[in-house]
């Protein structure tokens, strides 16, 4: 009877997998623009209102800047709350844990491994993932977003056109960005 007890819970285990949280697989290279789609969100869509929301200005700790011109007409509450994450500075001292060449570089993970961080709603629009274009990460939902990683296109990123949302494009320090390695932190990251 143990035995029978013993194989009928190997047999769940190895059909449910493991309970370990995976790294946020955003975002990635696809052979062609995802469909987009315009389900309604199935989680409360908060924001912090009232955040300033124009520029955001990245400091990296080994030096250099990134200016990022902030889109709250395409994307409000992701703005509002990536103000609000940043001008408390809860950004402050965290890692880029992820750079692919030619594509993006992705932080503010308070984990700084890709499982951490909130939720909030995907804000689709029409601004193109070009070079230089700041996104939110997500994982396989579309309608949910992360609330805290983003990423910055360090290079054309237009397969991501409609999948994810698009709150921003650098207007100064591209340069800089285009040099982040894995383990950079930042310094500093402020909204006005």
């Amino acid at each position: 009877m143990k035995a029978l007890a013993l194989l009928a819970a190997l047999a769940i285990t190895a059909s449910c997998g493991s309970t370990a949280a995976a790294p946020t697989p955003t975002p990635t290279r696809l052979a062609t623009a995802p469909a987009i789609r315009t389900a309604a969100p199935t989680i409360a869509c908060p924001s912090v209102p009232g955040q300033p929301s124009s520029k955001a200005t990245i400091v990296l700790e080994k030096g250099g800047t990134i200016v990022i011109q902030l889109r709250p007409d395409k994307a409000p509450n992701t703005v509002s709350n990536f103000a609000s994450i940043s001008n408390k500075g809860q950004y402050d001292g965290l890692t880029f844990h992820r750079v692919v060449a030619n594509f993006v570089i992705q932080g503010g993970d308070p984990k700084g491994d890709g499982t951490g961080g909130g939720n909030q709603c995907t804000e689709l629009s029409d601004l193109p993932f070009v070079k230089g274009a700041v996104g939110i990460a997500r994982g396989g939902d579309i309608k949910i977003s992360n609330l805290n990683q983003f990423y910055i296109c360090i290079g054309d990123c237009l397969n991501l056109n409609g999948a994810y949302t698009n709150f921003g494009q650098v207007i100064s320090g591209q340069d800089v960005a285009d040099k982040v390695v894995i383990g950079d932190k930042i310094k500093t990251i402020r909204v006005e």
